[in-house]
C-alpha cells in the first residue's frame, strides 16, 4: 500500500513539473513602472502556444503587439532594452514577402475602458528549450505593446511607434 502511495505521489509531482515547464508569463509594466497586467503562454499538446492577454490602463485603440528578442524591460530607455522583434530568419510582417517572423502577433485593440483581453494561438514560438524559436533562450524574451498599430509590412518592426508596455517572459 505504501508503495502505491509513493508511486501516486511521484506521478503527481512529475505532472506538476511538466505543467510548470509548459507555461510562462510576463508581468506587464508601463513606462511609469506601473503594473498593467499579464501575458501568459501555454505550450499545448499539439505544439502550438496558447497566448492569453489580460491588461488594463492602456490607451484605447489599435496597438502593435510583439515578442522581442531580449528578456529586459527598462522603462528608463523606453523599453529599448527588450531589443528588436524576435525575428529568427524571417522578415517582419504577416503581409510581407519572407514573413512573418516568430515575434509577429496580430494588432490588439484596446477598448475605450483601457482593457485588453484576448487569446490566440501561435505555431511560430515554443516554450521548450529544444523547440523552434524558444522563448526561454540564453538572453530571454519580452512582450511589448506599441503606441500605434503595426502596418504588417514595414521593416524591421511594422512602424508601430513607441513601446508603451513591456514584460519579461519568465
Amino acid at each position: 500500500m505504501r508503495q502505491l502511495i509513493y508511486a501516486a505521489l511521484a506521478t503527481a509531482l512529475t505532472a506538476v513539473t511538466a505543467q510548470a515547464q509548459d507555461q510562462a508569463s510576463a508581468n506587464m509594466i508601463n513606462t511609469d513602472e506601473q503594473s498593467v497586467g499579464t501575458v501568459t503562454f501555454n505550450q499545448t499538446a499539439s505544439g502550438m502556444v496558447h497566448v492569453i492577454v489580460e491588461m488594463t490602463d492602456l490607451p484605447p485603440g489599435p496597438h502593435g503587439f510583439h515578442v522581442h528578442e531580449t528578456g529586459a524591460c527598462d522603462p528608463a530607455d523606453g523599453f529599448k532594452s527588450a531589443g528588436g522583434h524576435y525575428a529568427g530568419d524571417k522578415d517582419h510582417g504577416i503581409e510581407a514577402e519572407g514573413g512573418p517572423h516568430p515575434g509577429d502577433f496580430p494588432n490588439v485593440n484596446v477598448g475605450q475602458d483601457g482593457v485588453l483581453k484576448l487569446e490566440f494561438f501561435t505555431e511560430h514560438l515554443s516554450l521548450s528549450a529544444d523547440g523552434d524559436n524558444p522563448l526561454r533562450d540564453e538572453d530571454g524574451s519580452a512582450v511589448v505593446v506599441h503606441a500605434g498599430a503595426d502596418d504588417y509590412t514595414s521593416q524591421p518592426s511594422g512602424d508601430a511607434g513607441d513601446r508603451i508596455a513591456c514584460g519579461v517572459i519568465e
